[in-house]
């Protein structure tokens, strides 16, 4: 299985980076390093998680982020990298928007 992270889901990646390194200088590029772990493990279980408003959702293992994809021609589309301790109706409103 191949994996395509999508526009809108670097831009999360990018948000979750520069909120954590502000927190404390490295611990942004361990939140990188701890998300695309996560996300590498679909090329092995994509489309194993219960799917959440339409969409695949996989659990960050470290951080509390969930990684929202589709599976679409053997490929796992990440659409959206999402704090879990957000508002559920922003989460929702925000999967809607990008599909």
């Amino acid at each position: 299985m191949k994996i395509e992270i999508l526009p809108s889901a670097r831009g999360d990646l990018a948000e979750g980076f520069a909120f954590y390194e502000k927190q404390q200088r490295g611990l942004g590029t361990y939140f990188l390093n701890s998300l695309f772990a996560d996300i590498d493990s679909l090329t092995i279980h994509a489309g194993v998680h219960h799917r959440v408003l339409g969409a695949y959702r996989l659990l960050g293992r470290v951080f509390p982020f969930a990684v929202y994809y589709d599976v679409l021609n053997d490929v796992a589309k990440v659409k959206a990298v999402l704090d879990c301790r957000r508002d559920p109706k922003t989460i929702e409103k925000r999967l809607r928007r990008i599909g």
